[in-house]
């Protein structure tokens, strides 16, 4: 005759009450009509008991203690269809053995910093390194603020007094901002592997709002570009390639450092260059929209004094990054030219007596200013910039210059304003 095998269970023990009117929930073996009973850490009133095991009742709270009786009973059944002949005391020795991995399982998925470094793997192994350093730069930020950090301590409260104690010590808005919406991006991780629930959420409404930095305006005005443009460098000096460079990225639709260093001969079709922004190139096809820059008789200078003479389909436009380059190394020297830039043209502003603190970040906001004050139609800057949406392209433009405001305001006593005499 087969024996049948155990059976598992979840079930409220009634035999003694809790000083709070609770019962302990035990995880109930049944083999050869002997019973078992095992503690799952969790108490809940008779009442709560009864909705629980009423499954036409589905609030949220009653679908996550059935989840996690479920996670228990699972365990168990595993446990046991691995043991032949089964015996209560092979059962408790393997169960919890396997409880102690999942609860160091557990306790690792709610520590932030352990997800963090996850995380931060991950995106090293994506080649994201910029990325990868924005959240390693904000994990520092956080466990510096608290040691031994889990999901659990994180509340509008805390927060709050985070983002404080940040901008006492001097950083910026905007920096607060990158940070927390890095642990954002965990914490709803941690809500989809069910270390934390939708309840715990700290953003939104009436809770923890991220803050928005301020948008700085970053442009010059065309007479500022002109005296770039007309500045006397000597030829092939750092000078004379930083302002080329910055030229460069003000002539073809502000495109950035990075992605100049990542443009290839075959981006180039005669007068045109196309690409993808390196910014967008991981967003769905339908949210990508090629820039297409028409190359001036100015940019194509640029490209013959400086560019790389391989001109094979492949190879780069500008030799600044060699092949076969790790994503971190790349970042590096992707940095360096954009401070090899900032710094020459810094200099070269201070010359030109043009008090801004000039920089390729300038240069896109430049083309883009420029082009606005010129009377081009919004929709023509913003495809561009590459953008997809109307409002990230208004949030570039600059507002008009004092003496285009005042010929505007000019308009507002556009009368005779001598006072006649009376007869």
């Amino acid at each position: 005759m087969k024996i049948a095998a155990p059976t598992v269970a979840v079930v409220q023990d009634t035999r003694r009450i809790k000083a709070d009117g609770t019962y302990p929930l035990k995880l109930r073996i049944t083999y050869q009509r002997l019973r078992k009973y095992y503690s799952i850490g969790v108490d809940l009133t008779p009442t709560l008991w009864t909705d629980v095991e009423d499954k036409t009742k589905t609030r949220r709270e009653l679908r996550d203690i059935r989840e996690r009786n479920g996670e228990f009973v699972t365990r168990a059944e595993k446990v046991i269809r691995g043991l032949d002949p089964f015996s209560f005391e092979a059962f408790e020795g393997l169960y919890f053995q396997s409880e102690t991995e999942n609860t160091r399982e557990l306790s690792l998925r709610s520590d932030v910093a352990h997800q963090f470094n996850k995380y931060i793997a991950q995106l090293n192994q994506e080649g994201r390194a910029a990325t990868a350093n924005s959240y390693g730069n904000a994990l520092a930020s956080l466990v510096d603020h608290k040691k031994g950090l889990k999901f659990a301590d994180i509340t509008a409260d805390f927060l709050k007094g985070y983002e404080k104690k940040m901008i006492l010590a001097g950083r910026s808005i905007t920096t607060v901002g990158i940070y927390l919406r890095a642990l954002r991006t965990l914490i709803n991780q941690a809500i989809d592997n069910g270390t934390l629930t939708r309840k715990d959420y700290p953003f939104g409404k009436n809770r923890y709002v991220i803050p928005s930095g301020v948008n700085i305006k970053k442009a010059l005005t065309l007479a500022e570009v002109e005296k770039i443009f007309h500045y006397p460098a000597i030829p092939g000096s750092q000078e004379d390639k930083a302002r080329d460079l910055w030229l460069f990225t003000y002539l073809c639709n502000g495109v950035n450092m990075k992605d100049i260093c990542q443009l290839r001969w075959r981006n180039i079709d005669g007068d045109n260059i196309k690409f993808i922004r390196a910014k967008t190139a991981r967003s769905t096809k339908s949210r990508q929209r090629p820039v297409v820059a028409l190359l001036t008789e100015t940019a194509h200078d640029v490209i013959k004094k400086w560019g790389n003479p391989d001109h094979r389909p492949d190879a780069r436009v500008f030799p600044f990054l060699p092949d076969n380059i790790t994503p971190q190394r790349e970042l590096e020297l992707t940095h360096y030219q954009i401070k090899f830039v900032n710094r020459w043209m810094k200099r070269i502003a201070q010359k030109l007596g043009i008090d801004k603190d000039v920089t390729t970040y300038f240069a896109r906001h430049s083309f883009a200013t420029v082009l606005k004050r010129s009377g081009a139609p919004i929709e023509f800057i913003s495809e561009s910039l590459g953008h997809t949406d109307l409002r990230t392209t208004e949030n570039y433009l600059d507002s008009f210059e004092d003496d285009v405001k005042r010929e505007y305001t000019k308009a507002l006593l556009n009368f005779n304003k001598t006072v006649l005499a009376n007869d």
